[in-house]
């Protein structure tokens, strides 16, 4: 048995039946679709690489500690690695399978993830352009093979993983096996049954010990806090001024962004080349993540527009940032923390945009909001799992300040393939939660970043609006710091 993190059974809590908590990607891979069969055994033949994969949730007694995963006895991959049929080959079909999919939650009964081959695909535009936001110029190489490409849905629960874990999963499964890599059995396990399986009182009792061992450990803390007071008062000062900024900020009132939330999803995605983003910090300096962040505050401009807002001057969005040290790659669980940024809309110089923007980051780094969010996110570690659950949804349901959430993570930088056919995009596919409407993911592969924007299917299917607006906003960007360099 291993114990969720305090930030693992958050996702697990605030996931409802309006928002289920799984992430997922859409790959697309090159050459004719394989057998579901052999992708099956190639897949089964990864698992040993990654155990989570093989283990479920078992919840304690009442939920009174946190859910533990436990070894799924009667494995069976034939309910994780499935095929799906589409109604025609078209890219709107597709998407429309994704949004679908991924709205239908995960059964906490069996290993939190599924893979579903989709294919052959269509045309020269099939599982390209932006779903709706732009066209096969969008795409690269998708492109350039015609025919001859297929897909894989990748779904994954977020209590399992984060950005950073994600990224390892997909890579865990699309290595190569060795050349004398032994054929895998994929029937059913077999070997245990339920008997092997830990008991409801096992489990809690397990709970309660791996508690007590935690709350250990925050005494000890204390009292290395107590033996020196002065750089515990220096770093109290630093946590609360950093939770200040981070939580106590005026409610975004009258947002056209947030509100409730139904129960189906609209998807949209789109590709910029790398290679510009570059371009902008060789010229106006600043990270990736500023560029993303500039071309993202002018989508929502063009999406704001387009719906007859003209009165809004920013939109505040949480920014996941990652806390994973190197040795913890490969590790399958959240290790984020969080901190906010306000995107100007109200400038359409793309240039001011990204200088804004990259001084305000500056200053909300140096604010401590990751480290006052560390704490924060995990202080259920000191109180009962039922409370720390009931806090976490009421917390998602309640705040009124966040408008939006933007999460950049960096992926692999060379070719990926499954069965022996090359990975030549991928697009990230995030939950929207609580209040939140729409939600954008940046991920890089091979050169290009890769942007998925989920939204709310009743309150915000102009999402390819969005979409388009960014990839507008990183051209203009790039247009802008190329003419400023002249």
């Amino acid at each position: 048995m291993e114990r969720f993190g305090s930030l693992d059974a958050v996702f697990l809590a605030i996931e409802s039946d309006t928002c289920p908590m799984s992430a997922g990607q859409l790959a697309v891979f090159e050459g004719s679709p394989p057998e579901l069969e052999e992708l099956r055994h190639v897949v089964a033949a990864r698992l040993p690489e990654v155990p989570r994969c093989r283990q479920r949730v078992r919840e304690s007694w009442h939920r009174c500690t946190r859910p533990v995963w436990v070894e799924d006895v009667h494995f069976d991959i034939t309910r994780h690695v499935r095929q799906a049929v589409l109604p025609d080959r078209s890219p709107e079909a597709l998407d429309r399978f994704v949004e679908q999919t991924m709205m239908v939650p995960l059964d906490r009964s069996r290993p939190l993830w599924e893979l579903w081959l989709v294919g052959p695909l269509g045309g020269a535009g099939g599982a390209g352009g932006a779903g709706g936001a732009g066209g096969a110029g969008d795409v690269g190489d998708v492109g350039d093979v015609g025919d001859q490409r297929w897909a894989v849905l990748g779904k994954v629960h977020h209590s399992l993983v984060d950005g950073i874990a994600g990224t390892d999963l997909l890579s865990a499964l699309l290595a190569e096996p060795p050349a004398t890599a032994p054929v895998t059995d994929i029937a059913p396990s077999t070997v245990l049954d339920r008997a092997s399986e830990p008991s409801t009182l096992q489990v809690t009792w397990f709970g309660i010990r791996s508690a007590v061992r935690s709350a250990g450990g925050r005494v000890a803390g204390v009292a290395r806090c107590v033996a020196h007071p002065v750089r515990t008062w220096r770093r109290t000062r630093e946590l609360t001024a950093g939770a200040r900024a981070l939580w106590l900020q005026p409610p975004r009132r009258g947002s056209p962004l947030t509100g409730p939330v139904g129960t189906s999803r609209r998807w949209a995605h789109a590709e910029i080349e790398l290679a510009d983003v570059a371009t902008v910090r060789r010229v106006r300096g600043g990270s990736v993540n500023d560029a993303v962040l500039a071309a993202t505050a002018l989508g929502f401009r063009s999406l704001l527009h387009a719906r007859g807002v003209f009165d809004r001057h920013d939109v505040m969005t949480l920014m996941p940032v990652s806390m994973r040290l190197p040795s913890a790659r490969g590790v399958l669980d959240n290790r984020v923390a969080v901190t906010h940024a306000l995107l100007p809309v109200d400038l359409d110089d793309p240039l001011a945009v990204h200088d804004l923007l990259r001084t305000h980051l500056a200053h909300v780094k140096a604010s401590h909001q990751t480290d006052a969010s560390t704490v924060l996110l995990h202080s259920g570690d000191l109180v009962p799992n039922r409370l720390a659950a009931a806090i976490a949804r009421g917390v998602v349901r309640a705040q009124r300040n966040l408008e939006t959430v933007t999460t950049d993570v960096p992926g692999p930088q060379h070719p990926l393939s499954l069965c022996g056919h090359r990975m030549i995009t991928a697009w990230p596919f995030a939950p929207v939660a609580g209040r939140i409407r729409i939600v954008v993911a940046v991920w890089s592969y091979c050169g290009r970043l890769s942007i998925g924007v989920t939204g709310d299917g009743d309150s915000a299917s102009d999402v390819g609006v969005l979409v388009s607006g960014i990839r507008d906003g990183f051209h203009s960007l790039v247009q802008a710091a190329e003419n400023s360099a002249r």
